[in-house]
């Protein structure tokens, strides 16, 4: 049988949500889930929040975004956000895009909402509009957002040196940059018996690259065992 790469993943429990929201470094009342897909995680978060009108949770994850988005698999963002049929989290992540301008990864997301701009709010938006005006962080992009509705609070996410202490993939995207590769290695150290097949599944990698890290990951790490056996000398 063929290998047929995964792009959407199963949606998860509110309460499991929540503890991936944590995992990966946003302070909500719960127990961190470990390793928690990154992507995963924001995506279903911009869910509960434009579909489902959680404006506590979208300012946190717009937050965490402001902190951390250089460390996002765009790419796999990507291909999640284009699977979706919810107009309001096409939008969402087209406004993220245009905010955030000067990182050209994200450029292709501005294609995946056309037409009006969407409006946050579903009730009530005019007024706050005429009270406080637009956020200027979404000016000009396909959503419209008032100010003071999406608040900035730096305390509402982990600062990046605590959470590479607390997320094994992200640090090993902050060493190797944020890729499908970075996501592989942190994978194969919690689990050095698992397939090419499986690797590529679980990270929604390749077939092809996760072959590729799997062999590097062997390589070095029996260098390694050596070395610290005393079998390989160093000068």
């Amino acid at each position: 049988m063929s290998y047929k790469r995964i792009v959407f993943p199963r949606a998860p429990e509110s309460r499991d949500l929540t503890a991936a929201m944590t995992g990966i470094g946003m302070n909500f009342a719960s127990e961190p889930l470990r390793e928690a897909n990154i992507e995963d995680t924001l995506y279903f978060a911009s869910v509960e929040g434009m579909e489902k009108n959680d404006l506590r949770t979208l300012s946190v994850l717009v937050t965490w975004l402001g902190e951390h988005i250089r460390w996002v698999n765009a790419d796999r963002l990507y291909r999640v956000v284009s699977c979706s049929n919810s107009t309001r989290v096409r939008a969402f992540w087209g406004a993220i895009a245009a905010w955030q301008k000067k990182d050209r990864r994200f450029a292709r997301m501005l294609k995946l909402h056309t037409g009006r701009r969407i409006d946050l709010l579903r009730s009530g938006m005019e007024y706050f509009l005429n009270r406080h005006g637009e956020d200027e962080r979404f000016q000009g992009g396909p959503l419209r957002v008032p100010a003071n509705v999406l608040r900035y609070r730096a305390s509402d996410v982990l600062s990046t040196e605590d959470l590479i202490k607390r997320h094994r993939t992200y640090r090993n995207r902050v060493m190797m940059g944020p890729s499908y590769r970075a996501d592989m290695w942190s994978a194969l150290d919690t689990e050095p018996t698992i397939s090419a097949a499986q690797l590529a599944r679980k990270t929604y990698g390749s077939f092809a690259t996760a072959s590729q890290v799997k062999h590097e990951w062997k390589l070095l790490s029996g260098i390694e065992e050596k070395k610290f056996s005393g079998e390989v000398k160093t000068n």
